[in-house]
């Protein structure tokens, strides 16, 4: 067992656990997530507490602000709160939510709308609930869908999206840990190929964006999103009384100048310009990345056929998605700027100024962005999720119940750690061999049904924690208390759980049911839930 585990024990829970508990009963995500850290580092510090106190300023977070990848998305989060600021104050957003609003003239089709854009921005889960979120609110706000909601459609079709996604940031880790783990069996296959056998066995994941679906179709609701829904749509609060938006009053409440045009093509050419630039410029960083390296065949794939289906997709794999980010994001500013000031809706000062308060609205949410990855560091030292597995391998289960199990534990890990790369990362080297050894070096359906739990287990548990990076950033985008958004969202995301191991992978495992059948059978569950328990929203 890894000294660490040996180490720190049941000890390694104890900072996830408090961020949580104090999270859930203060209401306070800053200091409770600071205060789990501390707890964190001292005990890596074998009990000194100042040691500890000093640990977590240095080590976890300005060490995870230093961090060349986290210090891309919080650029891109101020240059795009910076545009998102300039498009608001310009009328920009406001000209789009009405051009939307002829189309979606009523709540259910705005929701449909955000669903939409959902899918379609599938390159990047962050790209995808930053400009979902942002770009929505001003329709979602006046259809008074609740901020709640926005979070949840925004949350809930991004990282299910991403991870499936042909090309997308994705997909080449995913394939590198597939790489890994079949090597580590002996197994010869192509990984890609493997990829795509693993997708049927998504099944938390694509149940989730069909579930999203009828939600937004039925107009129903149950649980804390029925009351947060009722209550926008009754009173027109889009927040509850004392909730925290992870977005100021500098952007929510941006007053737009008077006897201005309002256009909506100064709202869709930055955002368009965003979306396009970061698939550029995740194209150019990942074609430099592999040019950079040592794999000749894939250079040579990338000289000779640099446009092919297969190049692309390693080219996107290869990329850092925080490097294009950043660049997009700052395009989009760039072309912002040109807008406004050349059709003189605003002068050079009020332009900075809307640039200023857009990029200040987004201070608190970068805050509780840098602690959560502190946590996450803390997690990583302590051997939190290395200690979960080691339980699990020693239950000593049979292989037909061990896709159900990954899944399970899977989603454990994510939430108490709060990242779903690193769940993966942990879980795929352990998951596959353990049910390769156990089911006599089978490679048919339970070792697909396994690795579509590892990664889709992983997304379920980052839904349900609210101390992941992609929550966090939903409720940033939408501008919703984040543990409004946490409470609201978890409901739908423990029933698709449910479903997906009661009709996904326990019949696939140990029936062999076929995975589309499991996916009919649990899209029909999932309509039926919604049906019966969820309520109308607009109903008395």
């Amino acid at each position: 067992m890894d000294e660490a585990i040996l180490h720190y024990g049941l000890w390694s829970l104890l900072p996830p656990i408090i961020a949580i508990i104090l999270a859930f009963t203060t209401k306070q995500v800053l200091p409770s997530i600071f205060i789990a850290i501390i707890v964190g580092a001292t005990i890596t510090s074998k009990g000194n507490v100042f040691t500890g106190f000093t640990q977590t300023i240095h080590k976890y977070i300005a060490g995870s602000v230093a961090d060349e990848g986290h210090a891309g998305i919080i650029v891109f989060d101020i240059a795009l709160g910076g545009m998102i600021g300039i498009v608001a104050k310009s009328g920009g957003a406001k000209a789009i939510a009405l051009w939307l609003g002829k189309k979606a003239r009523n709540a259910r089709r705005a929701m449909i709308a955000t669903w939409a854009m959902g899918l379609a921005i599938f390159f990047d889960d962050y790209s995808n609930t930053l400009l979902v979120g942002t770009t929505m609110r001003p329709l979602t706000d006046e259809r008074r869908i609740s901020r709640e909601k926005l979070a949840f459609l925004t949350d809930a079709t991004a990282a299910p999206v991403a991870s499936m996604a042909f090309i997308s940031t994705w997909i080449a880790y995913e394939i590198g840990l597939l790489k890994d783990a079949f090597d580590s069996i002996g197994v010869q296959v192509n990984t890609y190929s493997a990829f795509m056998q693993s997708i049927p066995f998504r099944f938390y994941s694509i149940l989730m964006l069909v579930f999203v679906l009828f939600i937004a179709v039925t107009g129903r609701d149950y649980g804390p999103m029925l009351k947060a829904e009722r209550r926008a749509r009754k009173t027109g609060k889009l927040v509850a009384d004392g909730a925290v938006p992870l977005a100021s009053k500098e952007l929510t409440e941006m007053e737009i100048k008077e006897d201005i045009p309002l256009r909506a093509i100064n709202a869709i050419i930055p955002v368009l310009t965003v979306i396009v630039m970061v698939i550029v410029g995740l194209y150019i960083n990942g074609r430099n990345n592999i040019l950079a390296g040592d794999d000749a065949s894939m250079i040579q794939l990338v000289k000779s056929s640099p446009f092919s289906a297969d190049a692309i997709r390693d080219i996107l794999g290869a990329a850092k998605a925080a490097v294009a980010m950043m660049y997009a994001s700052f395009c989009g500013t760039i072309v912002a700027f040109i807008l406004v000031l050349s059709q003189r809706i605003l002068n050079f000062k009020e332009t900075i100024e809307a640039w200023v308060d857009g990029a200040k609205s987004l201070v608190i949410a970068i805050m509780v962005l840098v602690l959560a990855w502190g946590i996450g560091g803390v997690c990583k030292e302590l051997g939190t999720a290395k200690f979960l597995v080691e339980i699990f391998k020693q239950m000593g289960v049979s292989a037909s119940v061990i896709p159900a199990g990954v899944f399970i534990m899977g989603s454990i890990i994510a939430f108490a750690t709060g990242t779903s790369w690193g769940t993966t990362a942990i879980l795929m080297p352990i998951a596959v061999p353990l049910v390769f050894e156990l089911s006599g070096g089978d490679t048919g359906v339970i070792l697909y049904a396994t690795i579509g739990a590892v990664f889709t287990g992983a997304v379920f548990g980052d839904h349900c924690s609210p101390i992941s990076d992609t929550t966090i950033m939903s409720s940033m985008a939408s501008a919703s208390d984040h543990l409004d958004h946490v409470k609201t969202q978890m409901p739908y995301a423990l029933t698709c759980s449910a479903i997906a191991i009661l009709v996904g992978y326990l019949p696939a495992a140990v029936l062999g049911i076929n995975p589309y059948i499991s996916l009919a059978v649990g899209a029909i569950l999932a309509f039926l839930v919604v049906r019966f328990i969820g309520k109308k929203v607009d109903a008395d």
